[in-house]
């Protein structure tokens, strides 16, 4: 009776089954290393803009408020960017025939707005509202990081599911006074835990809902 299958047949066959599962762990490995990347997350990135801006000179050196440029982050899911006429403010009296500038200012005579790259990306599935954050004792440094020390502004944290459930599952880690929120440097105290909890009743936070409703963040 002749045999079926040659004796190697079982060392391809086991070699074959070894191959298949050691390339899916890779591509698996590959996978989550490539979703964490700052590739695709945009993290640590700086965005080519239209005109070199520095947060750190404005915001920092020379105090500028957040709510002077983003206008309408205490009301609308949007933070809002700031129209031309608001950088000619100032430029119009000051840098006037800077050479980095002359978008601004060709901007305004033109009457055409400028094409700002959004530096902090989120998924096109997620929904989040700065007013509901803002308004509710999260600051603007615990997602964009401390922007007074940003020359080029680029995104420090990856918006990921995990970044914003470490938030959602334990709000009180973060909660500030509302005379904190804009606090570019403030850091949780040592008792934070017990300021936390008081804020958490005082912002009339549901904890629950944050994590059972999808809709919140998905819509």
């Amino acid at each position: 009776m002749s045999q079926l299958f040659q004796p190697r047949a079982d060392a391809i066959f086991r070699f074959v089954l070894w191959t298949a599962f050691l390339g899916a762990v890779v591509a698996l490995f590959v996978a989550e290393g490539l979703s964490h990347s700052s590739y695709l997350t945009g993290r640590n990135i700086i965005q080519p803009q239209p005109t070199e801006f520095s947060h750190q000179h404005h915001a920092g050196e020379l105090g500028i408020d957040c709510r002077y440029c983003h206008t309408t982050v205490q009301t609308a899911a949007s933070a809002g960017m700031p129209p031309t006429h608001t950088c000619m403010t100032c430029h119009s009296q000051i840098w006037t025939n800077a050479r980095m500038l002359a978008p601004v200012r060709d901007s305004y005579a033109n009457n055409t707005p400028l094409v700002w790259q959004r530096v902090g990306r989120l998924p096109e599935y997620v929904y989040f509202n700065h007013s509901v954050h803002v308004d509710n004792g999260i600051g603007c440094s615990s997602c964009h990081g401390d922007m007074t020390r940003m020359q080029m502004t680029w995104q420090p944290h990856a918006f990921s599911m995990d970044f914003c459930l470490s938030c959602h599952q334990a709000p009180q880690n973060y909660l500030r006074p509302q005379s904190k929120v804009f606090d570019m440097q403030w850091q949780p105290p040592a008792n934070q835990q017990e300021i936390g909890d008081k804020l958490l009743k005082q912002y009339h936070i549901n904890t629950s809902g944050l994590l059972s409703d999808c809709s919140t963040c998905h819509r």
